[in-house]
């Protein structure tokens, strides 16, 4: 016996309970807090989760392997089979019903166009039998268009396109042909172009839907009298063209001349109307008064004012002296217009003005135009009208650079040519007036239904153009837009 009272068998039992139960609580520490080695219903719970969950991944992994695209299943799922097409007989058709268009090909025969179409024996028959439709599609050249419609898979008629934009129609009836031809539909619109002036009138016009045309239009008719296109209009102005488009089966073919125009210039609002009489289309203000006047205000358009008239230093000689006229910069070669209608007095070298055109236009008002590179076609005692090419700019004579210098002379005395205007033309009277004034009342509504959008500021443009059309329904001469003061010539 020992001192505890135990003996050493009893001592060895004691210390492997001890040791079996230390063991057990170490592994409850790893499994959950509390563990004292028996299962509870939780456990058991979960146990069975756990169980669930394997056995159903067992059951789904085996088929893994069959999932679809497999080619040993695919094989035995699948199976495709070469069917024969049925054979067409020489009587049937390919074609469902409807239209088919084939157009002739440059060097192409007529049979080689119709064998596009694999026409049925009968189908080929029809078309032979008519001599009058035979004669059309041998007449077809290259690039024309000839449209055959099938009915239930059989040929019932062609039809030939005109270049008025009407239809010949040819329908078969069995043995016999009935002939037809269809109007083209024609419609025709009346719309406003309008948009911001932005960095160029010119692209801007032509982002709108303007043609070369109706820009040159605006430009040299309608606004160059009393607007100068380079200097006189920002980037914030507007514009606005009516036309006429012409539709023809839907598609548009045509577009007429501009039939009514404004420009805003700061708060001044220019408009133009173009209006026949005796034949002749001209363009008028608001008014009836026509626009075109006798001197256009630049001889070269687009091009930049330089130098005005007045005292300056002479940029060659280097002393102060009168500038008795303007001078435009622009490239070499820019054409140069004639101001106004005129007899040609002199063409040719003269003196510091190197290649220079004197021009005479009566009542003691002449214009001078120096420094060309050349000059056109002209001779002295030549008539010309207003806007004719008589030079292209240079820098010949006393210049140092490309530019044209343009003198205004009444009575041999020089004048501003940007200061003086002749007096307004005649306006429109009587009948023609009041037909003028009832066409303008319509293009100026026309205008007005998109500017009442463009001028919601209510800008005095605006106001201006709705007091032009508020006059012209009542009858009263409309409020035009401020002039230039006008300064009257001494005639001879």
């Amino acid at each position: 016996m020992t001192a505890s009272g135990l003996s050493r068998e009893q001592q060895e039992q004691l210390r492997r309970k001890r040791f079996d139960t230390l063991h057990k609580h170490v592994v409850a520490q790893h499994l959950r807090n509390g563990f004292q080695g028996r299962w509870t219903h939780r456990d058991w719970a979960h146990t069975s989760v756990f169980a669930t969950m394997a056995a159903l991944v067992l059951a789904i992994v085996p088929g893994l392997d069959r999932m679809p695209g497999d080619k040993a299943i695919g094989q035995a799922q699948y199976a495709s089979f070469a069917l024969p097409l049925p054979k067409l007989s020489a009587n049937q058709s390919v074609h469902a019903d409807g239209k088919v268009v084939i157009r002739r090909e440059k060097g192409q025969s007529v049979d080689q166009l119709l064998e596009q179409l694999q026409l049925s024996r009968n189908d080929a028959r029809a078309l032979r039998r008519f001599a009058e439709v035979r004669d059309r599609l041998n007449a077809l050249r290259t690039g024309d268009s000839v449209a055959f419609e099938f009915v239930k898979g059989t040929l019932r008629g062609v039809t030939f396109p005109q270049a008025d934009g009407s239809t010949l129609a040819y329908a078969f009836a069995g043995k016999t042909l009935k002939r037809d031809t269809i109007a083209a539909d024609v419609d025709r619109r009346l719309v406003v172009l309008s948009g911001q002036v932005g960095d160029s009138l010119i692209d801007s016009a032509h982002e709108q839907g303007l043609n070369d045309e109706q820009i040159r239009t605006l430009t040299d008719e309608i606004f160059k009298y009393d607007v100068d296109i380079d200097q006189d209009v920002a980037s914030t102005d507007r514009f606005s063209a009516v036309v006429e488009r012409t539709f023809r089966n839907g598609e548009l073919v045509d577009t007429s001349p501009v039939l009514a125009a404004t420009l805003t210039t700061g708060n001044t609002l220019h408009s133009g109307y173009r209006f026949e009489q005796n034949g002749k289309a001209e363009y008028f203000t608001a008014d009836g008064r026509p626009l075109k006047k006798e001197f256009i205000r630049t001889p070269i358009p687009y091009a930049r004012l330089s130098s005005r008239f007045g005292g300056r230093r002479h940029p060659v000689l280097g002393v102060m002296r009168m500038h008795k006229g303007l001078d435009y910069a622009a490239g070499t070669g820019t054409p140069i217009m004639a101001a106004g209608d005129a007899r040609v007095v002199s063409a040719g070298r003269n003196g510091g003005y190197g290649n220079a055109v004197v021009l005479d236009h009566g009542r003691g008002i002449t214009t001078l135009y120096g420094h060309m590179s050349r000059i056109a076609r002209i001779r002295p005692g030549q008539r010309v009208e207003q806007g004719t090419v008589i030079g292209y700019v240079g820098s010949t004579g006393l210049s140092t650079g490309p530019h044209l210098h343009y003198e205004f002379r009444v009575n041999g005395v020089h004048r501003n040519p940007l200061t003086v205007t002749k007096n307004a033309p005649a306006p429109l009277q009587g009948a023609q007036l009041q037909s003028f004034l009832a066409y303008a009342a319509g293009s100026l509504q026309k205008i007005r239904s998109v500017e009442d959008v463009i001028y919601v500021d209510k800008s005095p443009a605006a106001r201006q153009l709705q007091q032009q059309l508020q006059d012209t329904k009542a009858g009263r001469k409309p409020t035009v837009a401020s002039k230039a003061p006008t300064i009257k010539v001494a005639s001879r």
